[in-house]
């Protein structure tokens, strides 16, 4: 049998700056991979940080994997590239089972061309109840460049 021990989320895991739910306190995040100086929890920190970035080239997961079943309202995304041009895509998607099933939120693509346009801003406004994973799968570059996928914060309500 495999199992793990878990600290119970609070009912109120939400943060006080803002009314963002605490990630760190709300869920596991597992990532395919991340750059030492940009760890996946500077994505999720209130005001300016590094945020995450991967470690290599190529289409990267981030996945929350709740403590608890989340009600989500709010989904509020921010990438950036100071350096290289190219057409990102990124996916998210959520499911109510523990992964075994999932639902597309949005597939959005952007086109990045520094230093003209270098930042993206996404809010989605919805209604998802019993949330268990949320995930989002970021191909940084459609072209198959060597850009690596990055997300400067992430945001839930």
């Amino acid at each position: 049998m495999r199992k793990r021990l878990i600290t119970p989320t609070p009912a109120t895991a939400r943060s006080h700056a803002e009314g963002w739910l605490d990630v760190e306190r709300a869920a596991v995040v597992e990532i395919t991979s991340e750059e030492k100086d940009y760890p996946i929890e500077s994505a999720f920190v209130s005001g300016p940080g590094r945020g995450w970035r991967a470690a290599e080239p190529g289409p990267q997961t981030i996945r929350l994997v709740f403590d608890q079943p989340q009600r989500l309202e709010q989904i509020s995304l921010v990438f950036e590239e100071k350096e290289t041009s190219r057409m990102q895509e990124f996916v998210l998607r959520w499911s109510a089972d523990g992964g075994t099933s999932f639902g597309e939120i949005v597939r959005q693509q952007w086109n990045f061309n520094p230093p003209e346009t270098i930042r993206e801003v996404e809010e989605y406004q919805i209604e998802l109840a019993n949330v268990t994973v949320l995930e989002l799968i970021v191909t940084p570059d459609k072209s198959g460049g060597i850009a690596r996928a990055s997300l400067k914060s992430m945001r839930l309500s």
